[in-house]
């Protein structure tokens, strides 16, 4: 929440995949995500050095002076700054798991957006209270797929503290863990959002920014009928408006 309400005019942009499907699916200027994605893996791995500098004394005491483990290990303190499988998780689960997060986390996001869907409350969109919408959803994804990766569902949120972990001497294993898993979080999040954002779009979405509203992919008049029948309602066995 604090990311949004701080980020100015920027729009609060604090994952790479998200910001990949604005420029793709709303038409964010593709020359800002460059910019976007360097600043959130930057900012991550900084953060993440903060985080690690305040608990050093702590991590010691549990590790061992100079002694830096990663999970599957009963003391392994790598987990506080990026993400670990459960060790019993097939690459395929692995893979799934942080795919439907993302899709759910990037289809929700753009009906939280939507000004011209008013939904069931006749509201548009979230407006103001969307970092506060956007909070309780995070949390319910971690709730449902924190267990089985940690529900990276973020780049820069994982590779940034990955790296910092790599540099202050957590060794190769942060690279080599859970039979390489640290390129889920890099591909998989960009893949479920993207898939995520596709389905608003062709299923709900109206607004002429989306690519798939424009009459050369020929699903404007999919999207209508969509909405339209959601707004209909049942009367002596027909549909009427």
């Amino acid at each position: 929440m604090l990311g949004i309400y701080v980020a100015g005019d920027s729009g609060g942009f604090l994952n790479p995949a998200v910001t990949f499907c604005f420029c793709l699916f709303r038409k964010l200027p593709w020359k800002r995500f460059p910019i976007y994605f360097l600043a959130q893996v930057l900012g991550a791995f900084c953060a993440s050095g903060v985080v690690y500098a305040n608990y050093l004394s702590a991590i010691d005491n549990v590790e061992g002076h100079g002694i830096r483990t990663v999970p599957p290990s009963t003391t392994a303190t790598a987990g506080i700054f990026c993400t670990y499988p459960q060790a019993f998780l097939t690459k395929a689960s692995q893979f799934f798991s942080e795919f439907i997060a993302s899709t759910i986390l990037m289809l929700v996001i753009f009906a939280l957006k939507d000004d011209s869907n008013p939904g069931a409350m006749g509201k548009t969109g979230a407006g103001q209270m969307f970092p506060l919408a956007l909070f309780f959803l995070i949390f319910g994804l971690g709730a449902c797929f924190g267990w089985e990766t940690g529900y990276a569902i973020n780049l820069a949120r994982d590779f940034g503290p990955r790296l910092m972990s790599f540099a202050v001497g957590y060794g190769s294993e942060v690279w080599s863990a859970g039979d390489y898993y640290f390129w889920i979080p890099m591909v998989v999040p960009f893949l479920g959002c993207t898939f995520g954002a596709f389905l608003y779009d062709l299923l709900v979405y109206t607004g002429p920014e989306s690519p798939l509203n424009r009459p050369s992919w020929g699903f404007q008049d999919l999207a209508i009928w969509s909405r339209l029948r959601r707004g209909k309602k049942r009367r002596g066995g027909k549909y009427d408006v």
